[in-house]
């Protein structure tokens, strides 16, 4: 899974352009080993087609716009540390706490390291890269992803234009970020080095900076008498991925749904828009079909219906006009003398003759004899003694010539049954 990392610029250097979508945006893309694939710097306004070509993207938040508090907290879950964070650093902050996004840290010495963020900036910053992007996102500190050295300040520079961004990780849990607007371009390096050795409070400081600046920086050390204090060097993204991979705050966890992958509809608009066409093309005709044949029915339903009043005049009710004159032609044959097929006497007198005929054609012995008969369900029941011995396919053959079938019904006590109805 690939992971873009990504240095915003700070807000200082945005507030300071009104073209804030041509800000250098320095970028890698590293593969899962970690090893770098692209390295580079892009405008912030084209960063999103970089979030295409990577499942995960790490956004290291300008130091500048961090800030970085050590707080003491009584014992407590963690959804009501969440809760009780902008309370405790509301004394410690010049804004309200609910415009900001507060995000807990490490425990050390019995002190919590807590990251204060605005909320409207790092959303508009993630709203600009991510654009329709489907990666996960992270949001880091710069500061703590500077490698951290238990004898020096690490610091890393950052030119955007005339602007500097200076990071800076005094200790495991503490750093910070100046933005620095130099009056002159010649004086950047120098007023950066300064900057830098003045809040590393007299201990040795190694600052990374720009490969091609390293000169410029290094001079500036020496002007200001600090050449053997301050060690300069050129900067890598190994280093910050290697100091990301030990950050343990996530500033996105506060955007919550804002931070969430969206789902980028734009390849889909060809298939979908296809899917739909093909979907018209097949109910179209599958609904006009059913249009013609709704009709045809309740002709069909309304003709039954005028032919059943005009033949039975007095009855009302009329639910189902066929099945109805069914009954009515049924009731007038029994009315008349006249057995319906699936009736005792006809279905008992057809049994009789295939089973006559097929006792007859059996060898030897004396004729089989029946157990009892049973009529239910429209349909004969016949129990068979155990020594009848006569073919099921015979009396099953004989009486389907009469429009009649046979079935070998679940046995009752050790007793065959045979179920004889119409074959309709």
């Amino acid at each position: 899974m690939s992971t873009l990392y990504l240095r915003l610029p700070s807000k200082a250097a945005f507030d300071s352009t009104a073209q804030w979508e041509v800000l250098d945006c320095p970028y890698a893309l590293a593969a899962p080993s970690g090893l770098l694939e692209q390295e580079g710097v892009a405008a912030l306004s084209q960063v999103s087609a970089l979030v295409a070509r990577a499942q995960r993207v790490v956004l290291l938040v300008a130091a500048s716009d961090v800030t970085m508090l050590r707080v003491q907290m009584p014992p407590m879950s963690a959804a009501r540390q969440r809760a009780a964070l902008p309370n405790l650093v509301e004394d410690q902050l010049i804004t309200d706490p609910a415009e900001c996004i507060v995000i807990g840290g490490a425990l050390a010495d019995g002190l919590r390291t807590v990251a204060v963020v605005q909320r409207a900036w790092l959303e508009l910053m993630t709203r600009t890269v991510l654009g329709s992007g489907m990666a996960r996102i992270s949001a880091l500190p710069a500061q703590l992803c500077v490698p951290h050295a238990a004898d020096a300040v690490q610091g890393v520079v950052l030119e955007q234009d005339a602007d500097i961004e200076l990071t800076l990780r005094l200790s495991a849990q503490d750093g910070m970020g100046v933005a620095i607007l130099p009056e002159h371009p010649a004086s950047a390096a120098r007023e950066a080095v300064d900057a830098a050795l003045a809040m590393a409070h007299g201990q040795p400081l190694l600052l990374r900076v720009p490969r091609e600046r390293v000169p410029a920086y290094q001079q500036a050390a020496a002007e200001l008498g600090a050449a053997e204090l301050a060690t300069v060097q050129a900067d890598s993204w190994q280093q910050w991925i290697a100091g990301a991979g030990g950050a343990d705050i996530d500033l996105a966890i506060g955007l919550g749904a804002s931070a969430r992958p969206k789902l980028n509809w734009k390849p889909w608009r060809l298939p979908l828009a296809l899917a739909v066409l093909l979907l018209a093309v097949n109910l179209v005709p599958l609904n006009l079909e059913w249009i013609r044949l709704k009709r045809e029915y309740d002709g069909l339903r309304a003709s039954m219906t005028q032919i059943y009043k005009a033949a039975f005049p007095n009855e009302t009710v009329i639910v189902d006009p066929l099945a109805q004159t069914r009954q009515k032609v049924a009731a007038g044959r029994r009315n008349a003398g006249q057995g319906a097929p699936d009736d005792f006497g006809a279905l008992a007198a057809a049994f009789g003759e295939a089973w006559q005929s097929a006792a007859t054609r059996t060898p030897g012995g004396a004729p089989p004899t029946l157990a009892g008969l049973e009529y239910r369900e429209r349909s004969l029941f016949v129990r068979l003694k155990p020594e009848a011995q006569v073919p099921f396919d015979a009396v099953s053959a004989a009486l389907a010539r009469r429009n009649l079938s046979l079935t070998a019904a679940p046995e009752q006590a050790g007793v065959v049954m045979w179920q004889v109805k119409t074959g309709k």
